[in-house]
């Protein structure tokens, strides 16, 4: 089993309250839910509302599908432009 970890982080600089920050990220996680097979989650910095940390997460039996599907949404979510993105790790692991 291959199971691959990408964490994004973003920095909302127009943003001025948690609902507004809310409301982008639920927008990201829809979307992304919607066009690929994989979990995504805000996984930190909760109460911070010029911060977001995305989570997301794929599995399969092999490597380069994983590592592509990730690069995939990496791509996509940069191009959906609905915060700055200043941090991406992403690690996969053979299980």
């Amino acid at each position: 089993m291959v199971v691959g970890v990408l964490k994004i982080d973003f920095l909302l600089t127009e943003n001025r309250s948690l609902k507004g920050k809310r409301k982008i990220v639920r927008s990201m996680v829809d979307k992304v839910k919607n066009r690929f097979n994989v979990s995504i989650a805000e996984v930190g910095s909760n109460d911070k509302w010029q911060k977001i940390e995305i989570g997301i997460t794929a599995a399969g039996n092999d490597r380069r599908h994983i590592d592509s599907s990730l690069n995939n949404v990496l791509t996509y979510i940069e191009k959906l432009c609905l915060a700055e993105m200043i941090n991406t790790e992403m690690e996969i692991f053979n299980l």
